[in-house]
């Protein structure tokens, strides 16, 4: 990443995750657009780093729920071609099992963490390939690639997270644009507030500071990272994981029932 006055957006800003990765890219010299909820917060966070490194932060109020605040970003998004760097963080977790969830809190879980990250996504590509220089930094989970009783949609979002971005970098292979998918184990941050399970019923030995977990995925990216986990670490469980990944999937490549399914 090699700013000169370059703007890097960072949704959910307003606290935890976002709030660090504001503050990360205005030290490395970005200048800033703000996207959360809380107005308040998002003020005097913009006001703070404009201090302390000599930026312009700019604040959009915006519920990424929401038809028309979404369209108001992706408008921004495709029309400013300063935009250089898009953190999709913004997310959210309601964890229950689902016959014991109303539907309309898995459906605003697919609305933040995929509808919101795919359409955003969709928005600053264009430009991002016109000039072939860009960066998209997406924040997923490690549930993305396990589950518990409580977490079926939020791992399912967070599924969807880990293998658009994982499209996306072999469909931008040949270009100067970069995607890095982030996965977070337990984070301390706001998102625990509603998720169901507080933050305090977690083993503390388990939980990273939400400066520890942006300070390893940006460490990450500028080694070269695509994928990035950041409290693993032993690289090689993914590389063991994701091998047979490859071979399960070169498995099903015969066109015949599997012996074990065929009637006797």
């Amino acid at each position: 990443m090699n700013p000169s006055k370059k703007i890097a957006v960072v949704t959910g800003a307003s606290s935890g995750i976002g709030s660090v990765y504001a503050d990360r890219l205005a030290r490395r010299g970005y200048d800033l657009l703000l996207v959360a909820r809380r107005h308040d917060r998002l003020q005097s966070l913009a006001a703070k780093l404009e201090q302390a490194y000599g930026i312009k932060a700019e604040t959009l109020v915006a519920d990424l729920e929401k038809e028309d605040d979404l369209a108001r970003l992706e408008t921004i998004l495709a029309d400013n071609p300063a935009i250089r760097v898009l953190v999709n963080n913004a997310g959210m977790a309601r964890l229950s099992p689902v016959a014991e969830t109303p539907a309309k809190n898995s459906l605003s879980q697919i609305a933040l963490n995929i509808t919101a990250l795919t359409r955003l996504t969709h928005a600053v590509l264009p430009a991002f390939k016109e000039r072939n220089d860009g960066v998209i930094i997406n924040i997923a989970s490690v549930l993305a690639v396990h589950v518990l009783p409580v977490s079926a949609v939020y791992s399912g979002t967070k599924a969807f997270v880990l293998n658009f971005s994982r499209g996306l970098q072999q469909e931008l292979a040949n270009t100067s644009i970069r995607v890095q998918v982030v996965l977070p184990a337990a984070t301390a941050t706001d998102l625990w507030d509603i998720s169901g399970v507080p933050l305090a019923a977690l083993p503390q030995e388990t939980v990273m500071s939400a400066e520890h977990l942006v300070d390893a995925a940006l460490a990450g990216f500028d080694q070269g990272e695509s994928i990035t986990w950041p409290s693993m670490a032993d690289a090689g469980l993914w590389e063991r994981y994701d091998a047979a990944r490859s071979a399960l999937f070169a498995a099903t490549q015969t066109g015949k029932p599997a012996p074990r399914l065929l009637a006797l």
